[in-house]
């Protein structure tokens, strides 16, 4: 695929309540609405961001943009946030003022793979075809959806960093897991205290934070001061928190009925999913497409390697776009 230039990309933005719950939703391609079946101008393929934890739609801003121009932009591509982790605007509550209660457990982690669901009932056509990009837990979350709702069209899964089993025993589980599941609550004071900082000061205590890149994606200092809102937060550890008590056993049953749509990617230095991790599934499925990082990409590669990852993916579905 050649890529075009970024300028002129449509990047269309929305905050909505999907199962009662603050969403944000990103968009590039002029498509709005996948909804109506009678459209004759629907786009047959929709790629979908599954984010990480934290979930943020804006994190991934410039990877969509880079994907939509490396795919000349001929299919819509939409990154969805985790329910409950965006700070809505203003006028726009966490929680959608009503007596219905859509799902219970919204921003625990099964909430979060029924929040995907739902948002592809309610806003994509049943016959569009779909390929999710998924990254760190979206892809736990992603073979989940895979999992329970078998009638999607999905063409391919690629699993970006893929944190899909054992994360309490990796190296940076090891580390989080006892402040995650019992110390979690001691970091509300600081972040509700300095949630009231001028939105500037804010900006540069994440670019201090992120000083040691070398290259550092400017909508990622944007999207990190939403980690300085207390809702945000909460929501953010609390899906961490059941990450590390779910997330065990590798759904190898999943796999193996989906594995010719699948692509694992994994990293050289990655503390959550290490080597070895790549090692035993390769063993396990010697036949699936699962690839190791040659490049040294971080597991946050938002930060600074949106267009590198973009490249790489339009280049590894060239044959399945060109069969369309």
């Amino acid at each position: 695929m050649r890529s075009a230039s970024e300028e002129p990309v449509p990047l269309h933005e929305e905050f909505i309540y999907c199962c009662g719950a603050a969403t944000h939703v990103l968009k590039c391609g002029p498509w709005k609405d996948l909804s109506k079946d009678e459209t004759k101008n629907l786009p047959r393929l929709l790629f979908m961001i599954i984010p990480g934890n934290p979930g943020l739609a804006g994190y991934y801003r410039t990877f969509i943009k880079a994907l939509y121009c490396g795919l000349n932009q001929r299919y819509p591509v939409w990154v969805v946030s985790h329910a409950g982790h965006c700070k809505p605007p203003s006028g726009m509550e966490m929680i959608e003022d009503t007596d219905i209660k859509e799902l219970e457990d919204v921003f625990g982690l099964n909430g979060q793979v029924e929040h995907k669901l739902n948002f592809l009932k309610k806003n994509v056509s049943k016959d569009i075809k779909l390929v999710l990009i998924a990254h760190s837990i979206g892809c736990y979350i992603t073979l989940e959806m895979m999992k329970r709702a078998s009638e999607l069209q999905v063409l391919r899964s690629v699993l970006l960093f893929p944190t899909i089993e054992r994360m309490a025993q990796s190296p940076q589980g090891k580390l989080m897991t006892p402040l995650l599941c019992k110390l979690r609550y001691v970091l509300y004071m600081p972040v509700y205290l300095l949630s009231f900082l001028p939105e500037g000061v804010k900006a540069s205590l994440v670019r201090f934070a992120l000083r040691g890149m070398k290259t550092c994606d400017e909508s990622s200092v944007t999207t990190s001061v939403n980690l300085f809102s207390v809702d945000c937060i909460a929501n953010i550890l609390y899906m961490a928190s059941q990450e590390m008590m779910k997330v065990v056993e590798r759904d190898s049953t999943t796999i193996k009925q989906n594995l010719k749509k699948l692509i694992f990617y994994y990293g050289t230095g990655d503390r959550w999913c290490p080597q070895h991790y790549y090692d035993e599934i390769k063993m396990d499925f010697p036949d699936g497409d699962i690839r190791l990082c040659e490049k040294g990409l971080r597991h946050a590669f938002v930060l600074d390697a949106s267009k590198e990852m973009a490249a790489m993916i339009t280049d590894w579905l060239q044959d399945d776009l060109t069969k369309l």
